[in-house]
């Protein structure tokens, strides 16, 4: 058969110098063509481990992100005047040019139910509601000044891991991979658990790889059943079945490339052949009933169940194993007040009850086995809460409407500085007034502290260069010990 049968379209258009093909090829090429700009060859494993733009402070990330938004008021920002105005009507400076996604007429300012102290060395003072996260304040990085142009979930939390309210754009953890590589060979380098029986509001597209190519979209592991969906092999399929079967794929893959010279078919090698090894190593990692009785005390782990606990244990095995990326979603912290599924009073102690501890020993075990100097770990919700009472059409519940301009996460290790507390808001925790960082910092930050400046993080796609910050972002250099 005449070579000119196999090539495909991609190829075709590659060839072309004039008219449509010089057209489309930044955009048709996509990856291939950003290979062929840096000089790369094009069978490269795309996980290959890359190296930094800079002596980077940490290897990899844990994201735990609360889903649905936890309220700063109530466990990590203390507003003590909330106290003496609760239940007034609210300043109208709260209220002018505002928009709300559910509040109505003029709301009346909630205090929070809860106690806070100060704890450790650093005096940070954190809510009765998160007592072991409290017990390592001394090893945490704490930002009280975040904000966000967001105040829907889905938006905010697609422009929280990827730089933009709308679909389409790569994830943080997908950038990450994409730049640095993986430092496992049989584990996928961008790790997804989910908990709260739900997903986020925005879906699978908050680790998705958007334009990048679809190797580095995060990969979905659960905790009951196959990890992977499909990995194991089918029935009657014996392993040294799909090894041959995996042999002559490739060996046909291989004359295809040779024909056609698609850089994309040897990458699609390249993902069977880590498909095959996922099949040993996923099971293996995934199996915390290896772990000693302890271990599986201290986060409150029970093998064989779907629970947060579970996700924090396995982040730090797929760290352990060289996991570049690990997401792990909980859901269940909308907290808007309309009943006690979604309140401050039933909900959200519960919710701190299933996720404080296993935080807490997350970053205490990855400090006892030496992990905490170069893992990241972020704890953070998409937005904050507001300073009032939603009464969502009269609800007598407590709880808090969705609120753009200030909200607080905490972070620990990799290079990030101890026992800090970052940034200000006013008496009524409502508007930042010292440090504030936005979405775009934080991503910056965290880039600049795996060893990458964000500005150069680029990848070409419908003729021009795009990055995780869009065209902002700065670092903030005062997190960083």
């Amino acid at each position: 058969m005449h070579p000119h049968h196999w090539t495909t379209r991609r190829h075709f258009l590659g060839q072309c110098r004039t008219g449509l093909g010089a057209i489309a090829l930044s955009s048709l090429l996509g990856g291939a063509a950003s290979a062929a700009r840096l000089g790369e060859p094009a069978h490269q494993n795309p996980f290959a481990p890359k190296p930094p733009h800079f002596t980077p402070r940490a290897k990899r990330v844990i994201w735990l992100h609360m889903a649905g938004s936890p309220p700063q008021h109530d466990l990590l920002d203390p507003k003590p005047l909330l106290k003496t105005l609760d239940r007034q009507p609210c300043p109208d400076s709260l209220l002018a040019g505002e928009r709300f996604a559910f509040i109505k007429g003029h709301p009346k300012i909630l205090a929070s139910p809860y106690k806070f102290a100060k704890h450790g060395r650093s005096g940070i003072e954190i809510s009765e509601l998160l007592p072991n996260i409290a017990s390592i304040a001394d090893d945490l990085t704490i930002v009280r000044s975040m904000h966000t142009d967001q105040f829907n979930h889905a938006p905010a939390q697609l422009f929280l891991y990827t730089g933009s309210p709308l679909l389409g754009r790569p994830s943080f953890g997908s950038w990450a991979t994409y730049g640095l590589g993986c430092e496992s060979a049989d584990l996928p380098a961008f790790v997804v658990l989910v908990s709260g029986n739900k997903t986020p509001s925005a879906g699978k597209s908050v680790w998705g790889s958007g334009f990048l190519p679809s190797v580095y979209q995060g990969v979905q592991c659960r905790t009951t059943g196959d990890p992977v969906l499909y990995v194991s092999d089918p029935d009657g399929m014996s392993r040294d079945t799909r090894r041959r079967s995996l042999d002559a794929l490739r060996q046909l893959n291989e004359l295809q490339h040779e024909q056609a010279g698609d850089p994309e078919t040897l990458s699609r090698v390249s993902q069977y052949e880590l498909a095959y090894r996922m099949q040993i190593a996923v099971p293996e990692t995934m199996d915390i009933s290896r772990e000693d009785p302890a271990t599986l005390d201290m986060y409150g782990a029970a093998p064989g169940q779907t629970r947060f606990a579970n996700n924090c244990l396995l982040a730090r095995r797929l760290a352990e194993k060289g996991v570049r990326f690990v997401q792990l979603f909980d859901w269940g912290w909308d907290t808007h007040g309309t009943g006690p599924s979604d309140d401050i009073i039933t909900q959200l102690p519960l919710k701190c009850r299933e996720t404080d501890k296993p935080v807490a020993a997350l970053i205490t075990d990855l400090k006892r086995r030496g992990m905490l100097d170069d893992t990241l770990v972020v704890w953070s919700g998409e937005f904050g809460r507001t300073a009032m009472n939603e009464e969502r059409n009269g609800s007598t519940y407590l709880g808090r409407d969705h609120h753009p301009h200030c909200f607080s996460i905490f972070m620990a290790g990799g290079g990030l500085r101890p026992g800090y507390t970052h940034g200000a808001t006013d008496d009524l925790g409502s508007r930042i007034t010292a440090d504030p960082v936005h979405v775009h910092d934080l991503q910056a930050t965290l880039l600049h502290l795996l060893g990458m400046e964000h500005t150069r993080l680029t990848y070409r796609f419908q003729g021009r260069d795009f990055r995780l910050t869009d065209v902002h972002g700065k670092v903030v250099h005062d997190l960083i010990a």
